[in-house]
């Protein structure tokens, strides 16, 4: 059993360093400044610029200077739709491709996995930063909006921004969706919030620790505030991460087909930053004196298919973000558009929600989910009917 898993490791590892090889090589002739350009402006230091590349790049982190690495210096940077580039093609692969994971193998191998202690602390050389901009160099600008568009489309953010959401919630029946294209995302295990994980990538498909959690606690304020929800549990990027998007825009359409009062959808993730070092980030702010991880909202475009709606969920985008900086400032990263779609062309309410990194704490990546719904919901209900 040892020598099929260290061949298999091995295997994985070619496979890994030829993808990474040629990710290097292609990268240049088809993606922009990439993600080293969205940190202009963010106070970095050359470590947190190199994580982001890292993360564009979607190097396998156990290449190069991760090599010797272990624990959570091994932590995947692969699977942030922020930071991976584009596919630019039909479906919704969208730029999910992990090196590690070539098409047609299982997404995950349980054998080879170690549980974790009841109780455990988050490293403590986990590199918190708060990621607001300092400068409008790189962005677009509009009153306290920034937009990183990582498009060639003119977006007019000001235009977006002044102008009305062109939907409106009915008062009975289900009014947003929630799901996970990638459910199995997790957090860095604090304290008694310990999970089995279902690959050395900060990923389990326990529910009461992955986005199926965070999902709930939006889920719990949304209902609070008199909205109605349908939180889809389903984990799409299980057992294949591969073609997770396919999977979630199938059910999506389902949903929407069920129940037709349905006009918002958030699909909810978490980013992952780490270094060329090793270092592991988390964005995170304090509110009422709480750590709470911060929030960022990507939206599609029409550059990488039919998206008749992206401009009205921008405008949408925009009305959340005003929300979020009014109530809690620093909590909400600058907002991005990119070329792929995540689905988005479903339904003129749609929108990616980044709840934190894989450096974060899971509580604070519910208090985070509690602030954003908190400010989400207002904007929301004030567009009942």
């Amino acid at each position: 059993m040892g020598q099929r898993i260290l061949w298999g490791r091995l295997l994985r590892r070619g496979l890994a360093l030829f993808l990474a090889t040629l990710a290097v090589w292609v990268l240049p002739l088809c993606t922009g400044a990439g993600a080293a350009g969205a940190l202009r402006g963010l106070g970095e230091d050359p470590g947190f610029v190199a994580a982001a590349l890292e993360a564009e790049l979607g190097l396998d982190p156990g290449l190069g200077p991760l090599a010797g690495l272990d624990g959570w210096g091994r932590l995947a940077v692969g699977q942030s739709p922020l930071l991976l580039a584009n596919s630019g093609g039909e479906g919704e692969a969208d730029g999910e491709e992990e090196p590690e994971l070539p098409a047609g193998q299982p997404a995950r191998d349980l054998d080879d996995i170690t549980p974790l202690p009841a109780t455990t602390a988050a490293p403590s050389d986990i590199v918190a930063r708060t990621l607001v901009p300092t400068s409008p160099e790189g962005y677009d600008v509009a009153g306290g909006l920034y937009l990183y568009n990582r498009t060639g489309l003119e977006a007019d953010l000001a235009a977006a921004a002044a102008a009305p959401v062109e939907l409106t919630l009915e008062e009975e029946g289900p009014q947003i969706l929630i799901l996970h294209t990638h459910a199995t995302e997790a957090y860095t295990p604090d304290g008694t919030d310990v999970y089995l994980p279902s690959d050395n990538n900060t990923r389990t498909l326990d529910t009461s620790y992955n986005m199926v959690r965070v999902g709930a606690e939006m889920e719990r304020v949304f209902t609070e505030m008199g909205l109605e929800v349908v939180h889809d549990e389903t984990l799409y990027d299980y057992p294949q991460y591969n073609g997770a998007y396919d999977r979630s825009a199938a059910a999506v359409a389902a949903w929407l087909e069920e129940y037709p009062t349905i006009r918002v959808v958030l699909d909810v993730h978490r980013d992952a930053l780490i270094g060329e070092d090793g270092t592991v980030y988390k964005a995170v702010t304090t509110v009422d004196g709480a750590s709470t991880a911060q929030v960022m909202l990507v939206l599609g475009s029409s550059e990488g298919g039919e998206h008749p709606n992206w401009r009205s969920n921008l405008t949408l985008a925009c009305k959340i973000q005003n929300g979020m900086n009014t109530l809690y400032p620093t909590l909400a990263r600058p907002m991005t558009l990119r070329s792929s779609r995540y689905n988005q062309q479903l339904c003129s309410g749609s929108l990616l929600v980044e709840v934190g990194t894989h450096g974060n704490t899971l509580q604070e990546a519910l208090a985070a989910a509690r602030l954003f719904a908190r400010a989400a919901g207002q904007v929301l209900l004030g567009l009942e009917a």
